[in-house]
């Protein structure tokens, strides 16, 4: 390691450093013919992708650390270790990531632009080395120079870019259209504080600012060349042009910077190399020296700080006014920067309008960035100068929406006032939207005010408001769910006037997806090879099908024995992380029972812990010998409640008084264990997914998009106890019902139950009654702080059917039981759990809107980072 570091390092060349904004093929061979012959030799040899070997590794390793950290060699840590293998990794995934975007721009396929508020990638160099095919020699390199490769992972924090399973989810198909080489690049925002650390303080969830930016993103490219202005507020000029058509000239009263940071995605065992765009915001006047002069220090700084603050955090807390307007203003941010991005690189093609949907295919991932409909249509009209119609049909063949719920409350709607304040421009064209779509409606269906009334975008309330879902259907040439349940409710429920009048061809289903490559061949690294040994190829990896060769082996007792010392490693692991972040001693030879994910009442945590109390209630009441023959459970919560979410978050509190009661009752022991793991992610999934027996998915039917939780965790042999809700049923449906346990009652039963409720006064389930009792009892802490939550089941007339479900849920847990004690058959069933789940690839669903909704195809990159 002693070697001389070379003198000279070579600038990126001058056609990868600027072949995102068009630089001819002719003029990149112009710039590469100036470089000397020196120059080129060091550049294949520092970066041809053939220079893999342990010492070229070490050699880039630490000269990242020489140079770029400048340390000693000899004054490495963990963390130091991380950045530097991250930036020896980050070169030769740029160099990757410039030949795939140069080979694009140069090609000019169609691509489709993925649009989301979150990517929630968790941590990004492990994933990066297993794509690129580099971790094992990574791991021989680094370890030769005195480090673990496991510690050096856990030194990287994970990116804060989003909550739950709709950003999961981005990052899932992300990585598969890397995978699968689809021309494709992600839009989101660059969040400083992410939604928010969480720690729980006295039982209580508390939010801290999430500082994963403080030691930089060696992951991300900071792209200072683009900023984009960005406008609010103001007024609309109207004006006859030339030809005496009317046109309108948005004047701003505000502005900000858009800055593009760059995130590249690898594909697996592939040269393609994809990207997630990332906006963040700053002023347009950073430091009003004026106003410092006379003293005024915090009015210098005022406009930073009302631009920053845009993309401070994911979803801002939007309880007051101030916070729905900084939503509003993020969306737009978000949106505008996107398609002005979207709109130059098209138009260096020179291409006319007419073939933009043929070159551009927008996702709306969920309504967030619904804006963009309008924005893409302002555009055209006020500033391309097309007339309305032809602009209009442009928009229409260009976006598709993905909706991901049905619940009321979740429908996102903007005042009137609020939106004409902060964008005039695009309430005008919102409005017009409206009156073209309500004119059509109307001729179609005559003299039906009640029909125009539910299908208008704009709601007539005080004050008027607008249904950003109606403006994204109304705007999308196609509409997808993401279950088959949950895209025939969507059908039959809150767009049925839409599928009437425009027949069901433009209301589809994907059903969600996950990747094997995050979700089994990282997360579970182990069983990863355990299954390529047995299959003998890792082609499951981009092929999950192929998992159903397992089935063959699912009476081998050899396999069986390997299987199952696989998961209970992957428990010990979960306990010592446990005892770490909770200080709770756990048995690995429990039933490992978890439930992670954001904290809702319609997810039903909160049926969840009532249970637990029931089992506690229940083992204190038995004699020693029957406690002899009680399954020890370890009950795993996790995951974040909304900060203002008063009852979700109450819910939390309520988890961890029963786990203080619990973990220390010696009557108890080892019999029941409570855990609540503060601050869920995907780095803690990486470790709680493979670790579990049973998993919970018990949101009320028909409340339920999808899930992804439930594929991770059954992709890796771990049962589910659930209703029959989002993708639950199709699960069953692959691996069969005798390998999930299921309960409830079923979505079209739902109204009628909660009808039966509130205007029948059904009873509510003694054993349900009981538990309530023992709360407010005081057996789990002052019985006044969760009177608001047990108000939900009786005044609220339990509106998430936890009296109605209890009973079925308490038999269902009793069969987790029994089921888990045969230990024979236990293994057999998580086998089978793994081999059928083939249909849950992400790259199946990205395969899906591929073919029938965005109509794109893979473009394969050659390898040819050799310089001649």
């Amino acid at each position: 390691m002693a070697d001389k570091q070379p003198d000279f390092i070579p600038k990126r060349p001058m056609h990868h450093r600027r072949n995102f904004t068009g630089l001819t093929s002719k003029e990149a061979d112009m710039e590469r013919s100036k470089w000397p012959k020196e120059t080129i030799d060091l550049w294949n040899r520092l970066y041809k992708k053939d220079a893999a070997d342990i010492e070229t590794i070490q050699k880039s390793i630490v000269h990242h650390v020489t140079t770029t950290l400048a340390r000693a060699a000899y004054n490495m840590d963990n963390f130091t270790a991380y950045q530097a293998v991250a930036l020896s990794a980050r070169d030769r995934l740029i160099a990757q990531w410039n030949e795939t975007q140069g080979q694009l721009s140069k090609a000019d396929p169609k691509r489709v632009y993925y649009l989301s508020l979150e990517f929630l990638l968790g941590r990004s160099m492990d994933n990066a080395l297993l794509n690129l095919g580099l971790k094992d020699v990574y791991a021989k390199g680094i370890g030769q120079l005195g480090f673990r490769m496991e510690d050096v992972v856990e030194s990287e924090s994970d990116a804060a870019l989003g909550n739950g399973n709709l950003g999961r989810l981005a990052a899932c198909y992300m990585d598969s259209l890397a995978t699968l080489e689809y021309p494709a690049w992600g839009y989101g925002l660059r969040y400083n504080y992410g939604i928010f650390q969480q720690r729980i303080i006295e039982g209580y969830q508390a939010e801290f600012p999430d500082y994963w930016l403080n030691f930089d993103n060696p992951w991300e490219l900071p792209r200072l060349d683009i900023s984009i202005p960005i406008y609010f507020a103001g007024h609309v000029h109207s004006f006859q042009d030339e030809y005496g058509v009317t046109r309108h000239k948005w004047v701003p009263g505000q502005s900000v910077q858009a800055i593009a940071y760059d995130v590249p995605i690898p594909g697996y065992d592939t040269e393609n190399c994809n990207n997630i765009r990332l906006w963040r915001s700053k002023p347009t006047r950073v430091f009003d020296l004026t106003s410092f002069n006379e003293g005024n220090y915090e009015k210098s700084v005022e406009d930073a700080t009302q631009a920053e603050k845009i993309t401070s955090v994911l979803y801002p807390n939007d309880n007051t006014m101030a916070g729905k307007e900084l939503r509003l203003k993020q969306q737009y941010f978000w949106t505008a920067a996107s398609l002005h991005d979207i709109v130059r690189r098209f138009k260096k093609s020179q291409r006319d309008w007419s073939d933009f949907p043929e070159q551009v295919a927008i996702q709306l991932n969920d309504t967030h960035p619904t804006l963009a409909i309008v924005e893409l249509q302002r555009i055209l009209v006020d500033e391309e100068q097309l007339n309305w119609d032809d602009a209009w049909e442009i928009v229409t063949r260009t976006f598709a929406f993905t909706n991901h719920t049905v619940l009321p409350e979740a429908m996102e709607k903007w005042s009137v006032p609020m939106f004409e304040y902060l964008l005039p421009r695009h309430l005008q064209i919102v409005f017009d939207i409206n009156l073209f779509f309500l004119q059509k409606v109307e001729k179609r269906f005559p003299n039906d005010r009640e029909l125009l009334k539910r299908m208008s975008i704009i709601e007539e309330a005080q004050p008027q408001q607008i249904r950003m879902a109606h403006l994204a259907v109304v705007g999308s040439h196609k509409v997808n769910g993401v279950a088959a349940l949950h895209s025939n409710l969507i059908r039959d429920t809150i767009f049925k006037d839409f599928v009437e009048y425009y027949g069901s061809d433009k209301f589809v289903n994907v059903t969600n997806g996950i990747t094997s490559r995050r979700w089994l061949n990282q997360a579970n690294h182990k069983l990863s090879e355990l299954i390529t040994e047995t299959l003998g190829s890792d082609a499951w990896i981009k092929d999950l099908d192929l998992l159903k060769g397992l089935n063959k082996k699912v009476d081998d007792k050899v396999f069986q024995k390997k299987w199952m010392a696989i998961k209970r490693a992957n428990k010990v692991r979960l306990a010592e992380l446990i005892k770490e972040r909770c200080g709770i001693e756990v048995s690995p030879d429990a039933l490992f029972d978890v439930q992670v994910k954001r904290i809702h009442e319609y997810k039903r945590q909160f049926m969840n812990i009532l249970a637990v109390i029931h089992r506690y209630r229940t083992i204190k009441s038995l004699t020693p010998a029957q406690k002899a023959n009680v399954q020890p459970r370890v009950v795993i919560f996790g995951g974040k409640a909304a900060p203002g979410y008063y009852v979700a978050k109450l819910v939390i509190k309520l988890i961890n008084s029963v786990a203080n009661v619990v973990n220390q009752d010696p009557a108890v022991g080892d019999l029941l264990k409570v855990v609540f793991i503060p601050d869920y992610n995907v780095s803690l999934a990486e470790v709680i997914v493979p670790a579990s027996d049973i998993s919970q998915h018990i949101s009320t039917a028909g409340t339920e998009a999808s899930g992804t939780s439930n594929m991770k965790f059954v992709l890796n042999g771990g049962l589910i106890l659930g209703t029959m809700d989002g993708a639950n049923i199709e699960i069953l449906e692959e691996i069969g019902e005798d390998n999930i346990f299921i309960f409830g009652c079923l979505a079209h039963e739902v109204e009628d139950l909660r009808y039966a409720q509130r205007y029948r006064g059904v009873p509510m389930d003694p054993a349900l009654q009981g538990v309530l009792a023992a709360i407010e009892k005081g057996t789990f802490e002052d019985p006044k702080i969760f009177q608001p939550l047990i108000s939900t089941l009786t005044i609220g007339k339990d509106y998430y059917l936890i009296s109605a479900d209890f009973a079925s849920y308490l038999r269902a847990n009793q069969a987790v039981d029994a089921a888990y004690k045969d230990q024979d058959e236990w293994v057999k069933k998580s086998i089978r759990c793994t081999a059928n789940m083939g249909k849950f690839s992400s790259d199946r669903s990205v395969k899906e809107y591929a073919d029938n909704i965005w109509h794109i195809k893979p473009f394969k990159v050659v390898d040819n980072q050799q310089i001649d």
